[in-house]
């Protein structure tokens, strides 16, 4: 079983990745990627889709390496980041546009990196090591440009735009900042926008400051800000794909966290249809705003007796 783990090891050392991407760990991912167990040659490895879960099963099942639950966003983050930087592994390429921290998330072996692993411990290996090494940049540099290709644009108020990571809950913030901000408040600065692939996407920091607002890292966070002088508001809106609305501990916990706000907190969670909505509904907290995206131009208002009367033409 060490054998293939140290060989691993030594792979990973010869195409260049760092220290901390060379211990056990990443030579068990690698030979997970490559549906290598301990019987099988070098010159056998394969090229399956798999997530970080398989990657840990295959290394207790196959090498008894026992990891525990809360290792699994060590590998993600420290060994499966890596990779996806130095060009070894691809993100999703049966769905490139999957959202970052989707259940689904699969990761495979790049084609080229394998048929140089294919030749691990023979006369060719190091020429085709040399041949690699040639290619790597190029391979690193496409497939970053492949991955900002696949981030939603969004454009913003202030004349920018701001790139998010695709999928999930992004294809609805989009639609928040360029649909529900310019029919509800128009003008409206954007101060904040969460994206599941970076704990901050945009974040203006100063702006909110300036607004009595002091935010920790760690604190709980909108998905998105958004600052309509105009009405002297601060509009703080959810995003709703998999995570649940603003219910009352919700709303609780967002009044705390914007309590020194200088301005009048407004609430509102958002969904892509009237379906998703409707299995919130029991859920959802009064004296808040609900906004369905596929019938943009109106609102839902749970403010009682505030809005109670005739509309006007």
């Amino acid at each position: 079983m060490t054998e293939h783990i140290t060989q691993a090891q030594v792979i990973l050392r010869a195409l260049g990745l760092p220290i901390e991407q060379q211990n056990e760990r990443a030579a068990l991912t690698l030979l997970a990627l490559l549906n290598l167990p301990p019987d099988k040659s070098w010159s056998l490895v394969e090229n399956p889709r798999i997530g970080i879960t398989p990657i840990m099963i295959f290394a207790n099942q196959q090498y008894g390496k026992n990891w525990a639950p809360n290792t699994r966003e060590t590998v993600r983050r420290f060994t499966i980041h890596q990779f996806l930087a130095a060009g070894l592994v691809i993100a999703n390429p049966d769905k490139p546009d999957r959202a970052v921290n989707s259940p689904h998330t699969v990761y495979q072996i790049e084609p080229i990196a394998r048929e140089l692993i294919r030749t691990f411990g023979t006369l060719e290996w190091e020429d085709n090591l040399t041949v690699y090494g040639e290619l790597r940049q190029s391979l690193v540099q496409r497939y970053a440009q492949e991955r900002v290709a696949q981030r939603i644009p969004v454009q913003i108020a202030q004349g920018g735009r701001i790139l998010l990571s695709p999928g999930g809950q992004n294809i609805l913030i989009q639609k928040i900042i360029e649909e529900f901000a310019p029919i509800f408040t128009p003008s409206a600065m954007l101060l904040y926008v969460g994206d599941s692939d970076e704990k901050f996407s945009f974040f203006d920091l100063e702006a909110l400051r300036a607004l009595g607002v002091i935010i920790e890292e760690h604190g709980k966070m909108p998905d998105v800000i958004l600052h309509f002088a105009e009405r002297g508001w601060l509009v703080l809106v959810e995003a709703v794909t998999s995570h649940g609305p603003i219910h009352p501990q919700r709303l609780e916990e967002l009044q705390r966290l914007f309590q020194h706000s200088s301005l009048g907190l407004v609430f509102v969670t958002s969904f892509l249809d009237r379906q998703t909505f409707k299995s919130y509904l029991a859920e959802i907290a009064w004296e808040t705003e609900v906004w369905v995206a596929d019938a943009p131009t109106h609102l839902i208002h749970f403010n009682g007796k505030r809005f109670l009367g005739p509309y006007s033409e």
